[in-house]
């Protein structure tokens, strides 16, 4: 728009130039009476008109011709908060409606691809992406990986290179839980939105939970049995001394994150308790969600109640 206001004004200008231009020629041609007049005023203007064309056609004017023009944005995102990302979108949304009738394999058997981060997007590109909409990204980058490897096309390759940290994945190994020179170890579980921090230390069996006793940490008796229950499944109530932070989520969320906190913290000091403690279901992380609420829905599931009439 911006440009087009300053070929509006040139032209402008030009055409105040040809105006003066024109005048000052009138004025100097000399003026005589009867039939020369006359045709001396017919020659002078033959000649100005000249002139003046050969004036207009030496001068090139921007937008000669055009009477309406707008700008067009060069990304369909313009507009929006978060252009470049939402161009990612639309080009991942695009490559999954093109390449949707290819064969797909298991999740388990798809390529393994370290995706890039929230944070590592928001500096890569340079805008505030919303958690929500980096999560969509997400979904749709994890299904064109599903695809078969041997008949996905490269554009949809180059799509999630691009979409992918340099890393080696099958580099990225598990840290070891080990004691420190405390005699303390930290494991660290998640369930749901929660998630916790335990430190296990040899003692007499005292829990402390955000520096609160067990029975004020949590008011249900089925959480305080969720909390120590990798303690109680080995019987090791007595033989350790634990103290936890948890935050987020809700109650029933963290104790059992903190059932896997202390778990992990305890196979560092007995490794023979693992197998245990995975009979017990204290070592598999819980990866089970709340369902969202669907549009239409009273709840996830729950519709209203059909009426005929």
């Amino acid at each position: 728009m911006a440009s087009l206001a300053t070929g509006l004004r040139h032209l402008t200008c030009q055409r105040q130039f040809l105006g003066s231009h024109w005048r000052r020629l009138a004025a100097s041609s000399p003026r005589t009476a009867g039939p020369s007049r006359s045709m001396s005023t017919e020659t002078t203007s033959i000649s100005t008109v000249a002139e003046a064309n050969e004036l207009a056609d030496s001068v090139r004017i921007p937008f000669q011709g055009v009477k309406h023009a707008r700008c067009v944005p060069a990304t369909p995102s313009y507009f929006t908060r978060e252009p470049k990302f939402n161009d990612l979108y639309i080009r991942f949304s695009t490559l999954l409606s093109r390449h949707r009738h290819l064969p797909i394999v298991p999740k388990h058997e798809s390529p393994q691809i370290p995706w890039m981060r929230l944070e590592q997007i928001r500096q890569h590109l340079g805008e505030p992406v919303k958690a929500s909409h980096f999560a969509k990204v997400l979904r749709l980058a994890k299904r064109l990986n599903q695809i078969e490897p041997g008949m996905a096309p490269e554009e949809i390759k180059e799509a999630l290179q691009g979409f992918s940290r340099d890393i080696d994945a099958s580099l990225n190994i598990p840290r070891p839980v080990t004691i420190d020179k405390f005699g303390r170890a930290v494991g660290a579980g998640r369930r749901k939105e929660a998630s916790a921090r335990a430190y296990v230390v040899e003692g007499t069996g005292e829990v402390l939970v955000n520096g609160k006793p067990l029975s004020e940490a949590f008011g249900r008796v089925h959480d305080r049995e969720s909390a120590v229950w990798a303690l109680t499944a080995t019987g090791r109530m007595d033989k350790y001394n634990v103290w936890a932070l948890v935050e987020g989520g809700g109650t029933t969320g963290q104790a059992e994150a903190l059932t896997l906190a202390v778990a992990k913290a305890l196979v560092a000091h007995e490794p023979a308790l693992k197998t245990a403690l995975r009979r017990a279901g204290c070592i598999t992380r819980d990866s089970r969600t709340v369902e969202r609420k669907k549009p239409g829905h009273l709840k996830a599931r729950k519709m209203p109640a059909w009426v005929k009439r």
